[in-house]
């Protein structure tokens, strides 16, 4: 990357959209000034952006979004949000002929290159091998997954839209889980329990028909605050049974879920765990139950107790990705 003036770059979620104005300075990426914004109370990006951009003068070159959901011909439809996006329109807003939209998962795949080691905590050391490919699976308000393929000399990210494939059980309490799940929704992916909301519809699983109780203030806490977040600091404090029992089934799906991503995409060089969730449950992460999960594929064992595993504790690397990606946009 060469220096440039400024990048604009977003990271859009079903829950909050993150902008950002980055200046580049060689590889490095300077944040120059950032917001949050509580996506549903606007009804697209656009408005977003002009309210970020407005009453000042900014130079800027050339601007990357990192959505969630599947980009097609510069066009995505957010499944967790009610906007339409289009590259074509937002070249217009912001007048500006550099503008790209990549997957959320595919910027945070190329935010990976902007992180330092101390950015990212190591469960599983692995094998360290000199070729192959890597993955990202992230679970924050939906699912998201990317491969990371090694051409032999450089990674390119590849989005998916994996999180929303079959959810597949493995034992009884699971097929359990799955009818429940049918009921409510009818088809049933991973995104379904692997999210904020499915740790949430784990919960309500063990109450409505596993007939766990919960206690009255945790009905309370529940009523007044995101209910994932409420379920996953009672689990780490050991406040209620029917957290800490929701908490621990979201994990070893979580790691079954990222075995299978290392399988299909042959992660030898590392699969990586990324979206707003896993550094607040660390302490859960770290206890074992993820790995145990994430090797238990039989025959596959040995290959995949061999693959690096590593959280990664920056939250941000999908908008720092999208500025990664913008400045390689500006210099073409």
């Amino acid at each position: 990357m060469a220096d440039r003036n400024l990048v604009l770059a977003g990271d859009i979620g079903g829950t909050k959209t993150n902008l950002a104005l980055f200046s580049v300075h060689g590889e490095k990426l300077h944040a120059e000034s950032q917001h949050n914004f509580p996506s549903k109370r606007y009804s697209g990006l656009i408005p977003v952006l002009q309210e970020f951009l407005a009453g000042g003068d900014h130079a800027i070159e050339a601007a990357g979004f990192g959505i969630a959901g599947p980009v097609v011909d510069g066009k995505v439809k957010t499944p967790n949000l009610p906007w339409m996006l289009d590259t074509a329109d937002l070249r217009h807003a912001l007048k500006l002929d550099a503008v790209t939209l990549l997957n959320d998962l595919e910027a945070g795949a190329y935010g990976i290159f902007t992180l330092e080691n101390d950015e990212f905590y190591t469960l599983n050391e692995g094998t360290l091998r000199h070729a192959g490919n890597k993955a990202l699976i992230a679970a924050g308000t939906g699912l998201g997954q990317a491969i990371l393929y090694d051409d032999g000399g450089h990674f390119h990210p590849l989005a998916s839209e994996g999180g929303h494939a079959d959810y597949a059980p493995r034992d009884e309490l699971e097929i359990e889980l799955l009818r429940y799940l049918i009921g409510r929704f009818g088809h049933v992916s991973y995104e379904r329990v692997l999210s904020g909301p499915g740790l949430f519809n784990i919960y309500r699983f063990l109450k409505d028909v596993r007939g766990m109780e919960e206690p009255s203030w945790l009905t309370e806490r529940l009523s007044a605050d995101d209910p994932s977040a409420v379920i996953s600091k009672a689990a780490l404090a050991g406040e209620a049974a029917i957290c800490s029992e929701a908490l621990n089934l979201f994990v070893s799906v979580y790691g079954a879920e990222a075995g299978n991503l290392a399988l299909r995409a042959k992660s030898v060089r590392g699969l990586y765990v990324g979206g707003g969730i896993a550094p607040k449950i660390l302490a859960k992460l770290k206890d074992g139950t993820f790995m145990r999960a994430f090797v238990d594929k039989g025959r596959y064992a040995d290959l995949l107790a061999a693959m690096p595993v590593q959280v990664i504790l920056n939250e941000q690397t999908a908008l720092r990705g999208a500025a990664y990606y913008a400045a390689f946009l500006a210099n073409e």
